[in-house]
C-alpha cells in the first residue's frame, strides 16, 4: 500500500518513514467510518495514551532530576491532557486528513477537540509500532519540544490563584469572555478577557481558549499584587 499525498505530506510533519503505511491509514480513520475491512483508531488511541505518557514521565525525570512526585505531577498533566494533545493535533493540520463518516464530517469532526487529541494518541501508537519506542518518542519530544519547556508555566493554575485572591477579598469568582477568535480551523487564535467584579480587566491573545484564559488570568493576578504591595 501507498500512502495518499495528504497522509505523506502528515507523514513528514510527523518526521517518520512509514514501513507499514497501512498503520497511518488506521490512525486517522474514525469510528464514524469504520466498517469490517477499515478498522478505526480507537485500539491504537488506548496505546497512544500510554506510550505519550511513558515518553512525558522520562522527559520531566529527566528535565528536572530533584522534582518531588508532587511538583511532577501537575507538569505531567499539562503536557499529556486532551487539550494539550489537540492542540499539538492542530499544529500538525491533523483534522484535515482525518477520515470520517458523513455525519461526523457535517458536525464539524475535524475541529473537534476531544477527536482531535483521540486521533493524535493513535498517530503516536501508529509510529511505536511500526518503528519502536525509539522512533515514537522522538516523535513526540519533537512535537511536544516547546511544550516540555515551557510546562512549569503551564502547569502553574494561574486562573485558580486569580479565584483565590478574589475570594479572599470577598469577590464573585472572576468571569472569562472569548472577545475573537482568528486564524483557520487547524490553527485557531484566541483573544480572552478576565473581569473582577471591581472592574479590574486584562486581555490575552494565544493559540489555545484555555491557554489564553492563564495567560489573562496571570496578567491581572500580577496587576492585582502589585497594587496589594
Amino acid at each position: 500500500m501507498r500512502l495518499s499525498s495528504d497522509l505523506q505530506a502528515l507523514s513528514g510533519r510527523l518526521g517518520h518513514d512509514f514501513r507499514t503505511p497501512e498503520l497511518l491509514l488506521r490512525a486517522v480513520t474514525h469510528a464514524s467510518l469504520s466498517s469490517a475491512t477499515r478498522p478505526d483508531n480507537q485500539r491504537l488511541e488506548f496505546l497512544g495514551d500510554r506510550v505519550l505518557g511513558l515518553v512525558m514521565a522520562e522527559a520531566l525525570l529527566a528535565a528536572d532530576p530533584g522534582a518531588t512526585e508532587g511538583q511532577l505531577a501537575p507538569r505531567f498533566n499539562a503536557l499529556v491532557r486532551k487539550e494539550t494533545c489537540a492542540d499539538v493535533a492542530r499544529a500538525l493540520a491533523l483534522g484535515d486528513v482525518l477520515k470520517l463518516g458523513r455525519s461526523e464530517m457535517m458536525s464539524g469532526g475535524r475541529r473537534k477537540e476531544a477527536l482531535l487529541g483521540d486521533a493524535l494518541e493513535a498517530v503516536i501508537a501508529a509510529v511505536y509500532l511500526d518503528g519502536g519506542f525509539d522512533a515514537a518518542r522522538a516523535t513526540i519530544l519533537r512535537l511536544w519540544a516547546d511544550r516540555i519547556g515551557a510546562v512549569e508555566q503551564d502547569a502553574r493554575d494561574a486562573k485558580t490563584a486569580l479565584q483565590e485572591w478574589a475570594q479572599a477579598r470577598g469577590l464573585p469568582p472572576p468571569a472569562y469572555t472569548e472577545m475573537a477568535r482568528s486564524g483557520p480551523d487547524h490553527q485557531p487564535v484566541f483573544t480572552v478577557e478576565v473581569r473582577l467584579d471591581n472592574g479590574a480587566a486584562e486581555t490575552a491573545t494565544a493559540g489555545a481558549k484555555r491557554l489564553a484564559e492563564q495567560a489573562a488570568a496571570r496578567a491581572l493576578l500580577a496587576r492585582m499584587e502589585t497594587t496589594d504591595d
